[in-house]
């Protein structure tokens, strides 16, 4: 029901329903998809908070709450970070985090988030980790071979979970697409008054966040919250040729072409704020897909068909089948990690077969 929640919100001259029902089945996945902060801020800002039933309300303003404390903790650390890397004359560009719920969402604790992304240069990695463990953030997770980040994490005062902080130096895998970071740091423009604090260009900021979409098969509705919330406030910032050139050129634009198609086909109104320059492309895609021969038909548009070259689809298929130990561990379950290798292969390989006989042979 949270897409019908968001639907809502966008479209200002419908009136919200007088449904306890609908309400309390919004909550539920407006919680699990993580947006309160989102649907709190917006409809607050609209006007039509009042118009909600009040245990909605108070349930949405809780969520609020909590998220602002939390990303009030991670501006602290965020400028602490930032400014250190400016002191010693690196560059860096924040990646989504509190900044963007401040210029995006209109106040900070518009969004809640949980962790900070920084995007550095891969010649600058081994500064920019001595900066961050020099701040307090000394565990370190281990590397993973093919990804594009290493990740950091410290405990903070009055917060019950770890605050993580992700080096970036590429915001897609390098070997299935020609992406090149060089062209966001390009455009990338100075932040404030620093020298070496940037943030990415309209065009750029909306192209990462709809790469990030597709990452995650636009699977949550704050995956189409931001890009909807940017599309909105953009405006002609964003150059959707431009964009569709970029990709076009770094290899990515079926993946820009299928996440656009979704979002625009899931909230038609799109198409009177900033109209597409393509056709929407029809896709199997359904938000809260039910179980059975759709969601595998999905799988493989989204898994296999999402590149541009052949070659591309070729390694995405070879990384499905062959998953690196971090993927292996994570589609497994808790129960498998730390059985040898051979043994995990296997119990993914089961746990598949046994996915897809309860499709195609249901009792």
């Amino acid at each position: 029901m949270s897409i019908e929640m968001v639907k809502l919100i966008y479209d200002q001259n419908t009136v919200l329903p007088q449904d306890d029902k609908f309400f309390q089945r919004a909550l539920q996945d407006i919680e699990e998809d993580g947006i309160s902060s989102q649907v709190f801020f917006l409809l607050k800002q609209q006007g039509r908070l009042t118009e909600t039933p009040s245990f909605f309300q108070q349930r949405l303003k809780e969520c609020y709450d909590k998220g602002l404390f939390q990303n009030l903790l991670i501006k602290n650390q965020t400028d602490a970070i930032l400014k250190s890397f400016e002191g010693k004359g690196i560059d860096v560009i924040a990646l989504k985090g509190v900044y963007f719920a401040e210029r995006y969402f209109g106040h900070i604790g518009a969004r809640a988030t949980s962790d900070i992304d920084l995007l550095i240069q891969f010649q600058e990695l081994d500064k920019a980790i001595e900066i961050i463990k020099s701040l307090g953030f000394s565990v370190e997770e281990e590397m993973i071979h093919g990804h594009f980040h290493c990740s950091f994490s410290k405990k903070l005062p009055g917060s019950t979970m770890p605050l993580v902080v992700e080096l970036h130096w590429n915001i897609v895998k390098e070997n299935t697409s020609q992406f090149d970071i060089n062209d966001l740091w390009g455009l990338a423009e100075r932040f404030c008054n620093y020298q070496h604090i940037m943030e990415l260009s309209p065009t750029h900021l909306f192209y990462m966040i709809c790469l990030h979409g597709w990452r995650h098969n636009l699977d949550s509705m704050k995956y189409f919250l931001d890009i909807i919330q940017l599309i909105h406030t953009l405006g002609k910032e964003n150059d959707y040729d431009d964009l569709l050139k970029l990709a076009a050129s770094h290899k990515t634009l079926r993946r820009l072409k299928r996440t656009l198609s979704i979002v625009y086909n899931q909230f038609p109104h799109l198409s009177i704020v900033k109209r597409l320059p393509f056709e929407v492309k029809t896709t199997r895609w359904e938000y809260r897909r039910v179980k059975g021969l759709k969601q595998y038909v999905d799988f493989i548009d989204y898994q296999f068909l999402s590149y541009d070259t052949f070659k591309h689809s070729i390694i995405e298929l070879h990384y499905w089948f062959w998953p690196s130990k971090y993927d292996l561990e994570a589609q497994i379950g808790v129960e498998q990690q730390g059985d040898p290798l051979f043994k995990m292969y296997l119990s993914l390989y089961k746990k598949r077969i046994n996915s897809m006989v309860k499709v195609f042979l249901p009792h």
